[in-house]
């Protein structure tokens, strides 16, 4: 299978300009005046004057960058849109059922069809059910309507009444514009101190202050696979047979939560550090900096002579560095998981680390491509489930798994629409957490609420490596055997 290429890391993270919600806004908005104005850009003088105005809309930009509107926040967005017509009775018809039109051709038919098509081998007519996907979505990428429209339908309004006005000789009342704008400001500052309220608590303590340190090693091994976007409540639903075993002769967490925001980078970066993201400064896939500022377990093992590998999309280089192994997330869906666990085999026989995390990617394409209430999402998870049964059987048969330790978990779930997450919707709040080993308790089921911070102290605890520098996770001390700690 192929690594991903440079190209293909540089293109990622060009696309999350257009991926993720708050960079897009902005480009967005500035591509549809340029395209809106075409035909009179070719005079210095309008280039001049859209500039000009361009300056006008900044503090609202900067306003909606700093502020995110996750769920039900986001029906808050119309009502400065619905001031701004009262008070200004200033928009342009034609402007707005333009900017609606390319907002709507760029992720129904540009992302959802032939972006899907050429990435991962969706139909050509996934439009038929993206559109739909579109307008439920709720996670923080471009493709949620329901918090984009407001948005830049707003922004267009005053940058077109600012241009049209200036260009007839009239005068902005700049007084009237920047109350308006000290309105927005403390209106979202009101709204998110006192209706955003579903952020996962934070453990305030380090891991080196909270329990057990590790010691001697407990497992030779660790391997973790991560069944990227499985939501809980679906897995239960697919047919899961090796799963299925493998809860009930191993440890269930049935209260794992992930972090906020649950979007990919995000969620392995906590998991492998132990911490969040105020801390470890990944907080979005569009990552500004790239690397963590804290510790990883990868790093912990070193000082103990040890070796990782994480196996995963080129998104993840972004925080983890030289510790990833890239896979091209470009080929069809039905492929994609076969050949990363092909490429984990290689891995393991030539390099045998003593972690192993490796990202399944395929449940989380399908979600994102054709929603996560589809036949298609159930059929992926089965896959998932059929691929690890033969990676583990493999492993049994190369000596592997004597004295193992093996993770199957997801990073976050999905929600309705374009199999959303990142703003804790239903459905991706709480995730599949297994625990399989010969030092881990049988036919356990853990009914206390646990955070996925807690993946990488629990890792360091078995395999007898100091914590990370900064990991504030609870070592899951409820999975493993009282006689081996004994």
């Amino acid at each position: 299978m192929k690594s991903a290429s440079k190209f293909e890391k540089i293109a990622a993270r060009c696309w999350n300009l257009l991926n993720e919600g708050k960079p897009f806004t902005p480009i967005f908005v500035l591509g549809t005046m340029v395209l809106f104005h075409a035909a009179i850009l070719g005079s210095l003088q309008a280039v001049q004057d859209l500039m000009f105005a361009f300056i006008y809309v900044i503090p609202l930009l900067i306003i909606y960058f700093v502020f995110d509107f996750p769920l039900f926040l986001r029906n808050y967005l119309w009502i400065p849109f619905v001031i701004f017509i009262i008070i200004w009775k200033d928009i342009d018809i034609g402007l707005l059922l333009f900017s609606m039109a390319l907002y709507f051709f760029f992720t129904i038919f540009f992302w959802g069809t032939l972006y899907y098509h050429l990435r991962i081998g969706t139909s050509w007519l996934n439009f038929t059910r993206f559109w739909k996907l579109v307008l439920k979505n709720s996670d923080s990428t471009s493709g949620n309507a329901q918090e984009q429209l407001p948005k830049f339908l707003l922004i267009l309004s005053i940058w077109e009444m600012v241009f049209e006005t200036n260009r007839a000789g009239g005068v902005i009342n700049i007084l009237s514009l920047l109350i308006f704008y000290a309105f927005i400001l403390v209106f979202a500052y009101i709204l998110h101190r006192y209706l955003f309220d579903w952020k996962p608590k934070a453990y305030e303590t380090y891991s080196k202050n909270q329990g057990p340190q590790p010691g001697e090693a407990i497992s030779d091994k660790v391997i973790v696979i991560v069944v990227d976007g499985m939501r809980k409540e679906r897995f239960y639903e697919a047919n899961t047979p090796f799963l299925d075993l493998l809860k009930e002769n191993g440890t269930e967490y049935m209260n794992m939560e992930t972090l906020y925001p649950a979007r990919t980078v995000v969620c392995f970066s906590s998991m492998f550090t132990g911490t969040y993201p105020f801390e470890h400064g990944i907080k979005s896939n569009m990552v500004w900096k790239l690397g963590i500022n804290v510790e990883s377990i990868f790093d912990s093992l070193r000082k103990v002579g040890k070796k990782g590998r994480l196996l995963g999309i080129a998104h993840l280089v972004d925080s983890m560095g030289d510790d990833v192994e890239t896979v091209t997330a470009v080929m069809h869906k039905d492929k994609a998981d076969p050949n990363i666990m092909e490429r984990a085999k290689k891995i393991m026989k030539e390099q045998d680390p003593d972690l192993f995390v490796v990202q399944m990617i395929g449940t989380d394409q399908t979600g994102h491509s054709q929603g996560v209430f589809y036949d298609e999402y159930l059929q992926k998870i089965h896959e998932a489930d059929v691929l690890i049964e033969d990676f583990v059987s493999w492993l049994k048969k190369e000596g592997k798994m004597d004295n193992t330790t093996l993770f199957i978990c997801a990073d976050h779930g999905q929600a309705d629409g374009i199999g959303g997450h990142g703003h804790l919707d239903e459905g991706e709040r709480f995730v599949p957490f297994i625990v399989h080993g010969p030092h881990i308790e049988k036919g356990k089921k853990v009914q206390e609420k646990q955070s996925l911070v807690s993946m990488a102290p629990t890792i360091s605890y078995l395999l007898g490596a100091p914590f990370p520098s900064h990991s504030r996770g609870k070592v899951l001390l409820d999975a493993i055997s009282k006689k081996k700690e004994e």
